[in-house]
């Protein structure tokens, strides 16, 4: 499990798909949910229907051909399963805050992997598509990798609007999603947004990013809407959670550099 999904003050409960699934077969789901959904996105803007189909049936492959290397059935399954619900909620999330009514390259992309599955498997896939849902520990270490992905992407469109009113539509899907995540999973819920919270500071340190105009502007209301919509409860746990994660890449990065020297 990754660091920011530890702690020894708010113990997470046992994740029962991590026997199928382990942590780093996880978060190589949610990287895979990532790069399908950057491709497919390049393909439905960028390319002729012929040459989107074409891309579609190369990646469908290749997410299959992943999943069937799992150990069986079931663990393919529930590969499957993860990446299809981490291209589900980059959709989802691009949808909303970008205005679009559809993204023809996802639909075909993931009518392409289903479409492969037989009774069985289609049912299996199911099972474990719904498992996710069940607990909010299930797959934590997915959930985690994916929503710290998907924050920090459109962190990074916000930071790079050259206007405010740009800016400000994507602040808005941002951070209403960052709220309605604490909201939705209310065990569990802050501890994604802290992991978000904190790679957006480490960013911000380790690439100098969001330090003038705009940039520095929008991200400030970010957190000023956090620290205003977020649960007081909630709230104190993501800051201080995040606070210790940054302290901690700043200790590591002074000891890299101190042997480097």
């Amino acid at each position: 499990m990754t660091d920011s999904a530890s702690s020894t003050s708010n113990p997470i409960p046992p994740d029962s798909l991590a026997s199928l699934a382990p942590a780093d077969i996880q978060r190589q789901a949610a990287l895979s949910a990532q790069d399908a959904f950057a491709r497919v996105f390049r393909l439905t803007l960028g390319e002729s229907d012929a040459a989107r189909t074409q891309g579609v049936e190369a990646l469908s492959k290749t997410l299959l051909d992943w999943a069937a290397l799992a150990p069986d059935d079931e663990a393919s399954a529930l590969r499957l399963a993860l990446v299809i619900a981490g291209l589900d909620q980059w959709g989802v999330a691009y949808s909303q805050t970008f205005g679009l009514a559809a993204i023809p390259g996802l639909s075909e992309l993931v009518g392409a992997v289903r479409n492969r599955l037989d009774e069985r498997a289609e049912a299996r896939f199911q099972r474990y598509f719904e498992a996710l849902d069940v607990a909010e520990g299930n797959a934590i270490d997915f959930k985690i990798e994916l929503r710290r992905a998907i924050h920090l992407a459109l962190w990074h469109a916000m930071i790079a609007c050259e206007t405010r009113d740009e800016a400000d539509v994507v602040l808005s899907h941002l951070g209403g999603m960052m709220v309605g995540l604490v909201r939705l999973m209310p065990e569990l819920g802050w501890r994604l947004v802290a992991d978000s919270v904190a790679h957006i500071q480490i960013r911000c340190l380790a690439e100098s990013l969001a330090t003038e105009g705009v940039a520095r502007d929008s991200n400030e209301a970010l957190f000023q809407a956090l620290s205003r919509e977020l649960p007081a409860d909630k709230r104190d746990l993501i800051m201080a959670h995040a606070a210790r994660s940054v302290i901690e890449w700043q200790q590591a990065a002074r000891q890299g550099s101190d042997r480097v020297h």
